[in-house]
């Protein structure tokens, strides 16, 4: 096996590793260390920090492919795919409903002369016959998913104790965060552990209109979504950051430029100029095939394409909120301090305003993350999104809102697609906002 990198895994995990590299380093200074210990003492926060760490963990897993050194020619495969196989091999006729033995849709046959009607068994789970073995199945899963979110619960209550030992606190008393880390854990490594081992025998988020796992497909979306939303953000960040923050400082010329060229941007409606922007794209990349080896590098460069269009359109709301907030911190006394004792500008943004301003960029940014996770879904269903190559939930609730007009409904995929991105979502708001109020220079207990 030997590993390949498309050019979004590169940037992925680039952008993860300087990320972490960037906290290790301010850890160095105390006010940092004392913000990071206000959000470890918030319950919400270090039980969405740990769902985003589980949602980053498998974006990870599925950013790092692998190929078979005898067949260059084969389709690649990421670890996550090795972790989930066979539930990507193996395919079904059409629908079939979550945790079910035979398919959603009826077939007719001739037997006897006489056409009847039935519902074929799926191929995933031809070794369960009856409904009875279909229950013992789930309750024996369900028992082995117990098992391991209570070992897990007690591995880190053993963890804790220890740790608190070693730092001579209390080992009786169990603080909110200590227990919203426990019961996080031990929920989400329940629905893991079960979800995964249903996964083994069923269809357990049921299977699409071309017989694909739906589970699957959820699972491998988080990686769509995470780099949609952070690399938008390497994007759009530089960029808002030096322009709002100049014109807000300096003023005159170099303010109305900026402002003329935001304002600009901003009347122009979004959705035209990314989906124009995509569908040229989209002439380049049929245009130039040479440079695109495998379906997999083009989708590839497709997707890194869409986040650089989104980045670079959506950068204006950002850059207006920092003007705005730098014209009155300009005229604040320690700024005017600064300028008086001869700091040169680079010195004045660097060390007083860029501190000053960090909160509003991080509730800007979060909002933005939703707005591009949804953006996404949108994008894809005037034809202008990821290509239909990348599996993401936009694509599959692009598919699926026909079936919503059936009768049944069909409705676990478009389930399926909205409560992973509901989960991921909600995840990055409510940690984003401990960050927020603890880096937050005017609140009490950062001053």
């Amino acid at each position: 096996m030997t590993y390949e990198f498309l050019w979004t895994d590169k940037c992925f995990l680039t952008l993860l590793v300087l990320s972490i590299l960037v906290i290790l380093s301010s850890l160095r200074k105390q006010h940092v260390r004392r913000s990071f210990s206000i959000i470890l003492h918030r319950p919400i926060a270090v039980s969405a920090g740990i769902i985003l760490l589980f949602f980053i963990a498998i974006g990870v897993l599925d950013s790092i492919h692998l190929m078979p050194k005898k067949h260059q020619a084969e389709t690649t495969s990421t670890v996550l795919d090795n972790i989930l196989a066979p539930i990507d091999q193996i395919t079904e006729k059409t629908y079939s409903a979550p945790l079910a033995l035979r398919q959603f849709v009826s077939e007719t046959t001739l037997i006897n002369g006489m056409v009847k009607q039935f519902y074929p068994s799926l191929i995933y789970t031809a070794k369960i016959k009856t409904e009875k073995e279909r229950k013992r199945v789930i309750i024996n899963s369900l028992l082995y998913a117990l098992q391991c979110s209570t070992f897990l619960i007690f591995l880190s209550g053993f963890v804790l104790v220890v740790v608190r030992f070693s730092l001579r606190l209390k080992l009786c008393t169990l603080t909110p965060t200590s227990l919203s880390t426990l019961i996080t854990l031990g929920i989400l490594s329940f629905f893991v552990v079960f979800g995964y081992d249903l996964s083994r025998t069923f269809h357990v988020l049921g299977t699409g209109q071309i017989g694909q796992d739906i589970f699957y497909f959820t699972i491998k979306s988080i990686r769509t979504g995470l780099v949609i939303g952070f690399l938008t953000t390497l994007f759009m960040l530089p960029l808002a950051l030096f322009l709002g923050i100049v014109a807000g400082y300096f003023g005159g010329v170099a303010d109305d430029v900026i402002q003329y060229l935001y304002t600009t941007l901003s009347s122009i409606p979004g959705v035209l100029l990314i989906t124009a922007s995509v569908l040229s794209l989209q002439i380049y990349i049929a245009n130039h095939p040479g440079q695109f080896a495998t379906l997999a590098q083009s989708a590839d460069a497709r997707l890194l394409a869409l986040c650089f269009i989104l980045g670079v359109t959506s950068w204006t709301n950002l850059c207006r909120l920092l003007r705005a907030e730098t014209l009155k911190l300009r005229e604040i006394d320690f700024v005017l301090a600064a300028r008086a004792l001869g700091s040169n500008w680079f010195t004045i943004i660097r060390k007083h305003l860029l501190p000053n301003v960090m909160h509003i960029v991080v509730i800007t940014l979060v909002l933005d993350f939703s707005f591009l996770v949804m953006a996404e879904a949108l994008l894809s269903y005037v034809g202008a999104g990821v290509s239909p190559m990348t599996i993401s939930w936009g694509n599959m609730i692009n598919s699926a809102r026909l079936e919503l007009a059936r009768n049944p409904v069909i409705w676990w995929p478009m389930f399926a697609a909205f409560l992973f991105m509901f989960l991921l979502v909600l995840a990055i708001n409510l940690f984003a906002d401990a960050v927020r109020d603890a880096f937050d220079p005017h609140q009490s207990h950062v001053s």
